[in-house]
């Protein structure tokens, strides 16, 4: 293992998690944690939905935004942060970064979606438009961030990052304490990673089933072979998940944690974000439902147990939403 992510990881513990939950306690409120009838009805099984996609910013991510920016140093405040991204994670800086007044340099690809980058803008963040997809964005980053001397927040190596998103963990134990099962996304795995090392702190009997698309299944195989690897480029709906790798420090933490790993289809994503309104009335964006279409999928595995899916975000853009309805 590379010292350099051996010394980072290390910083992922719950020790730092609680601190977190202190820093983040002070910005955000608990999301609702729902159980539904119906869709326990229908699953067979207790079924929770977290629902992160309440979060200013309609996402997750912002719970480790917050966290890492209440522990920026001098000298990041005045240089600022710089930021790859395709919406979530530039969101999340974006909007913790005007609470603290530090300087926020969002870059995303010339395709990304313009709601996203309308509101990325609001937040009093700077944006450039660069590459045609997340991994040439990340490659320009990398340049501006030698070139300026801000500060490159990388979203899934970055451990206050990671213990600010674990304390939706906390919440999920506190509120069904005896949970059996819970279904996460994983695009670059920090979500998922923070979740499992709550589990392994609170109760490594839990089951933790990950959620990717089918066409851009980089977790699984690097999960399937052991080692990390970086799947070839497609299209998918679900932006959130369209990570051809997975993250260092979220794939050391997953790798022998996660219990089984669910492929859905286009068809088999979408369908998530009808099922999101059909059974919770709640818009997910199609990364954010892709746990609730993965239960119904596995719902033989799921019965009779209490699981929890996590609806990780809801910035669904009018034509995916315009898709699915139709």
């Amino acid at each position: 293992m590379n010292r350099h992510y051996e010394d980072l990881l290390s910083q992922v513990n719950m020790l730092e998690v609680f601190k977190a939950r202190r820093v983040v306690e002070q910005r955000l409120k608990p999301t609702h944690m729902t159980y539904y009838k119906r869709l326990s009805d229908e699953l067979g099984t207790h079924m929770y939905v977290k629902h992160e996609n309440h979060l200013p910013t309609n996402s997750f991510k912002v719970r480790g935004a917050v966290n890492f920016m209440a522990h920026v140093s001098e000298d990041i405040r005045k240089r600022g942060v710089i930021l790859s991204t395709r919406g979530n994670h530039g969101l999340a800086v974006a909007w913790a970064a005007q609470e603290q007044g530090i300087f926020c340099n969002v870059v995303v690809p010339v395709d990304n979606n313009p709601e996203i980058n309308a509101t990325i803008l609001s937040y009093g963040a700077q944006l450039i438009e660069h590459g045609s997809d997340f991994y040439e964005t990340q490659d320009y980053c990398e340049e501006l961030a030698e070139s300026t001397g801000m500060y490159y927040l990388r979203q899934g190596n970055e451990p206050h990052l990671i213990n600010g998103i674990a304390t939706m963990g906390l919440e999920i134990f506190e509120e069904v304490p005896d949970v059996d099962v819970i279904i996460m996304p994983i695009g670059g795995g920090t979500g998922c990673a923070a979740l499992a090392k709550v589990m392994e702190g609170i109760n490594p009997r839990v089951e933790l089933i990950g959620v990717q698309a089918e066409r851009m299944p980089s977790f699984y195989e690097s999960w399937r072979q052991k080692k990390k690897v970086t799947v070839p480029g497609a299209a998918t709906i679900a932006e959130g998940l369209a990570a051809r790798s997975v993250f260092e420090i979220p794939f050391m933490i997953l790798k022998d944690r996660i219990t089984d790993i669910v492929l859905l289809t286009e068809d088999e994503l979408l369908e998530g974000v009808r099922l999101a309104l059909r059974y919770t009335q709640n818009l997910a964006e199609v990364a954010g439902a892709a746990s609730l279409a993965a239960a119904f999928k596995i719902k033989d595995k799921l019965a009779g147990k209490k699981a929890v899916t996590v609806m990780t975000g809801g910035n669904l853009d009018l034509s995916r939403l315009s898709q699915a309805v139709s």
